[in-house]
């Protein structure tokens, strides 16, 4: 008779169970229903967001802009095929993705996941950021350079020298632009402040001993005129 009554009580103990779990299922499929509608929503939206995005750049002819300064030639040499357009609309496409998620997240309330994705969210700006930094630096670099090689190359010096020159100054500014944008994205502060101060000084001292060295003659001769001057008016 024990037996039987503890066998009941079992049965009764996992029946009573598999209701709660069966009611607990039950209250929560509208909200499951609500996010997968909202999820589809969101994707189809951030999708046709995306394309409009990159159609209205394109039909304002941005990226014949980018393309006239060198920008996209620049990037191109890296394997990468740039366009600006391209790019305005998967950064559009994904933030949307992202706020679909948010609120999916959000809709069944996971707070974790909707914290997480907010953080994320929240970081897209310092992504925009360090692209424009980098884009300015390369562009910057790349007409520092042309207007180095031309005026080196008017001043009857060797074509290598002038190369080397304009070289060594384009990628001077795009390792600066560099640095910065890993500044903006947070990427170990600490160290990428030592190492352009250490970069800096080492430009530094390259150019100063690149001057001493080769304006050392040029230095002489103006030092022994002025001092055969000073003497004839003595």
């Amino acid at each position: 008779m024990n037996d039987y009554t503890t066998v009941v009580s079992w049965g009764e103990t996992l029946t009573t169970a598999f209701q709660n779990l069966w009611i607990k299922s039950l209250s929560y499929l509208p909200e499951l229903f609500g996010a997968i509608v909202l999820l589809v929503i969101g994707l189809i939206l951030a999708s046709l967001l995306g394309k409009l995005a990159r159609q209205v750049i394109s039909y304002a002819r941005i990226d014949a802009i980018f393309e006239r300064i060198g920008l996209s030639r620049e990037v191109d040499r890296f394997g990468v095929q740039f366009s600006f357009s391209g790019l305005v609309g998967w950064l559009v496409k994904w933030f949307f993705i992202l706020a679909t998620l948010i609120a999916v997240a959000d809709t069944l309330n996971i707070p974790q996941v909707t914290a997480f994705l907010t953080d994320v969210a929240l970081y897209i700006p310092n992504v925009v950021a360090a692209i424009i930094i980098l884009a300015i630096g390369v562009v910057v670099g790349r007409f520092v350079s042309e207007i180095i090689e031309r005026t080196v190359k008017a001043s009857h010096v060797a074509k290598t020298v002038a190369t080397t020159l304009a070289t060594i100054a384009k990628w001077a500014i795009v390792v600066f632009a560099f640095m910065a944008a890993l500044v903006q994205l947070g990427v170990a502060r600490s160290l990428i402040q030592i190492l352009f101060t250490g970069f800096v000084a080492m430009l530094a001292l390259a150019g100063g001993l690149a001057f001493g060295l080769g304006g050392r003659d040029q230095a002489g001769r103006v030092i022994d005129s002025l001092s055969k001057e000073l003497s004839r008016r003595e």
